[in-house]
């Protein structure tokens, strides 16, 4: 059985410096530094900075992961949906109107973006009364009689046994059912998106003070995504940068010494390891979260954190489980560290403990912790390791720039509204 990782907290020693100054973020920082040089002396440093991020545009980002042509066309099926994100393991996808005329806009030639998250929320609440859903209409779907009785029925319908989604992946529903058909779960519809010659301050400002964990930019002459831009992939460049002045002036401040962590501790969001995993994918989804800690009931120490990406291991990998009474989160936790063992895959967040720092520890020293462990959020202690708060990536990114007074003016007037049917 997988061993539970210990909290591991977070040492200055153990952090290096910038690998790489010919890598395209690297050469990024190179260029936001001369910039930087060429401010007016009596700007503050925080002016500075977004003085300059305003002068590059967000053409000049590094092609991400994941904007490597990963497009999924809207006749495909779920499972083959589920199948092209896992492959290139990605969390989300941009999603193309097969029936758009060959000379379509980009707003007309997508219909938004799905996502691992947004497929498992529409197949379960076809699932859930009340109705016109009942277990009639499941079993047209392909679900027996006692399968959807055993959901349905259930005081509390995120209970699942080992086998729900192996039986889910096998029904006619998971197969037959079409990108398209679930597009009240899409996160934009289509989507927000940046021209090539918006600015750095812009894309820095939706991803922080907006809540975007990803912004798509378009190229009008094509009409095609040309990048997706993450807070991941922000949090990346940043680390690249260590070494150059601007970053080392702004970095070297500590988290208390900057406001952080915003979140204390009181309002963590949380789950208990006998609880249902389904309950904690939820949770995040209704509070709009990217991960939840597990934590022991009798001692409420963290023996795990649960991330939102982490929701593709119950469609891709659905046969883990098997062996388990029901999923609950200590259970998902050690199936999938088992699984990702087995397959010689030991540098998946998910394998990691709960990593943490101190508020004495440095912008730069956090930077470099979390792209080295590719995670999103960093748990806060104090020195006798008791949880103190929480701070994610846009935490960090909104103590890079700063909004001027009407900054944005009528940038999202326009944006074609959620759907009635958003659920997600």
């Amino acid at each position: 059985m997988a061993a539970v990782p210990e909290i591991k907290i977070m040492r200055s020693e153990s952090l290096g410096h910038r690998s790489d100054v010919s890598s395209p973020e690297a050469k990024l920082g190179m260029r936001v530094e001369d910039l930087w040089d060429e401010q007016k002396p009596q700007l503050s440093p925080n002016e500075k900075l977004n003085a300059c991020f305003e002068s590059i545009p967000v053409s000049a980002f590094p092609l991400s992961s994941d904007s490597q042509d990963i497009e999924i066309k809207s006749d495909t099926s779920l499972a083959e949906a589920v199948q092209t994100l896992s492959k290139f393991k990605v969390l989300s996808a941009p999603v193309v109107d097969v029936d758009a005329p060959e000379d379509a806009s980009w707003i007309d030639r997508y219909i938004g973006i799905v996502e691992f998250p947004g497929i498992v929320v529409w197949l379960l609440h076809q699932l859930e009364p009340p109705s016109p859903r009942s277990p009639a209409v499941a079993a047209s779907n392909g679900f027996s009689h006692d399968f959807t009785t055993d959901v349905l029925d259930n005081e509390d319908s995120a209970i699942t046994s080992g086998n729900f989604f192996e039986v889910l992946t096998s029904s006619e529903l998971y197969k037959n059912t079409k990108v398209r058909d679930i597009s009240g779960t899409f996160r934009w519809a289509p989507f927000l998106a940046l021209q090539k010659e918006n600015s750095f301050l812009t894309m820095l400002l939706l991803l922080s003070k907006y809540k975007m964990k990803s912004i798509p930019v378009v190229d009008l002459g094509v009409a095609k995504i040309e990048n997706i831009i993450t807070q991941s992939g922000v949090i990346h460049m940043l680390a690249e940068c260590a070494g150059l002045h601007w970053f080392e002036d702004w970095g070297i401040k500590t988290l208390s010494e900057v406001g952080l962590p915003i979140m204390s501790k009181d309002h963590i969001i949380k789950i208990y390891e006998d609880e249902p995993v389904l309950q904690a994918f939820k949770l995040m989804r209704r509070k709009r979260i990217g991960g939840i800690p597990v934590v022991e009931r009798k001692s409420e120490k963290p023996v795990g954190n649960i991330s939102l990406r982490d929701v593709h291991f119950l469609l891709t990998a659905p046969e883990i489980y098997h062996d388990y009474r029901s999923i609950t989160t200590k259970n998902f936790l050690v199936a999938v560290r088992e699984h990702l063992e087995k397959q010689g895959d030991t540098s998946a967040p998910i394998m990691s403990g709960v990593i943490a720092c101190t508020k004495n520890h440095t912008l730069k020293e956090l930077i470099l912790m979390l792209d080295v462990e590719k995670i999103h959020r960093i748990y806060v202690v104090d020195d006798s390791g008791n949880l103190e708060g929480l701070i994610t990536l846009r935490d960090i990114i909104a103590r890079l720039v700063h909004e001027p007074s009407g900054y944005f003016g009528d940038f999202f007037d326009g944006v074609i509204p959620l759907p009635q049917n958003y659920r997600v």
